[in-house]
C-alpha cells in the first residue's frame, strides 16, 4: 500500500506544465529615446515665442509722423494748414519725419508732387525743391486790396494786372478790345498755383501787405514779373477740385 501510494504521488509531480494565463504581456523591445531631437523641438518653440513677443513689443512702439492733407506742389512747403498727423509703428528703415519736426519742414520743399493721404519722409524734400517742366516760381509783394483775406499756401489763383491805385492799367487798355472794363477781366496768368505765403509773424501783416509765390507757366513769367515789379499785380482764388 505505501508504495503504491509513493508511485502516484510521484505521477502527479511530473505533469505537463501548465499553459501560459491568458491575460500576460508579451515582451517588448525597449523603446529609444533621442535627446538631440526633444532639445531642437524645445529650441524651436522658444525661439517662436520669442519671436511673437518681439513683434507685439515693436507693435507697441509707434511715433508720431508728419502726413499729408492737401496737395503739394513740386517747389511748395509743408506747413500746419496743409499736413496732420498719425501714429505709426516706429521702424528705423523709413525716415519718417516726427509731428515735432514740422517747423524745421516747413523750411524745406517738395521735390516732387505729393497727394493727399501720403505720410511724408525725408527722401522728398530739399532745400530747393524742384518744379514741374516747363514751370517757374514768381515772387509777389501785395498791398491790402490785391489779395483774398482768405488766401494760403496751395490755392489756385488767377492774376490780373492793374494800375497801382486799383484801376486797370494802361497797357491792360491797350490789349481790350471794349476799354477798361474788358481788359481787367482778362487775368495775366488764369491758372497759377500759390506756393509760399509769408507767415502771420511777419512783420509786414501790421501794414496790410504781403509776400508770396506764385508757380506760373514759363511763357507768363516776363508779363507776370513786369507788372510786380510796377506793383500792378492783384490776386483772386478761382475755383478748383484739387485740393
Amino acid at each position: 500500500m505505501k508504495i503504491q501510494e509513493r508511485t502516484g504521488a510521484g505521477n502527479n509531480r511530473s505533469g505537463v506544465p501548465a499553459p501560459a494565463g491568458v491575460g500576460e504581456r508579451l515582451p517588448t523591445a525597449p523603446r529609444e529615446r533621442k535627446p538631440a531631437l526633444a532639445a531642437l523641438a524645445v529650441l524651436l518653440i522658444l525661439v517662436g515665442a520669442l519671436g511673437a513677443t518681439v513683434l507685439v513689443l515693436r507693435a507697441g512702439d509707434r511715433v508720431e509722423v508728419v502726413k499729408v492733407t492737401k496737395r503739394i506742389a513740386p517747389g511748395e512747403s509743408v506747413n500746419t494748414g496743409n499736413s496732420t498727423s498719425v501714429m505709426v509703428a516706429a521702424d528705423s528703415d523709413v525716415h519718417y519725419i516726427k509731428k515735432s519736426k514740422l517747423s524745421a519742414l516747413s523750411k524745406l520743399k517738395a521735390r516732387t508732387t505729393i497727394y493727399p493721404g501720403t505720410v511724408v519722409v525725408g527722401e522728398m524734400f530739399d532745400d530747393k525743391g524742384g518744379l514741374p517742366t516747363g514751370k517757374a516760381s514768381v515772387g509777389l509783394a501785395l498791398k491790402e486790396g490785391q489779395y483774398p483775406s482768405t488766401l494760403k499756401q496751395g490755392d489756385t489763383v488767377a492774376l490780373y494786372r492793374v494800375a497801382a491805385n486799383g484801376s486797370s492799367s494802361s497797357s491792360d487798355n491797350d490789349k481790350g478790345t471794349g476799354g477798361g472794363s474788358s481788359a481787367s477781366r482778362t487775368p495775366l496768368v488764369a491758372d497759377a498755383r500759390v506756393g509760399l505765403v509769408n507767415s502771420k509773424e511777419d512783420a509786414t501783416i501790421s501794414t496790410g501787405n504781403l509776400s508770396i509765390t506764385v508757380l506760373v507757366d514759363n511763357d507768363d513769367v516776363a508779363a507776370v514779373t513786369s507788372a510786380a515789379s510796377l506793383g500792378e499785380v492783384a490776386v483772386a482764388v478761382v475755383p478748383t477740385s484739387a485740393n
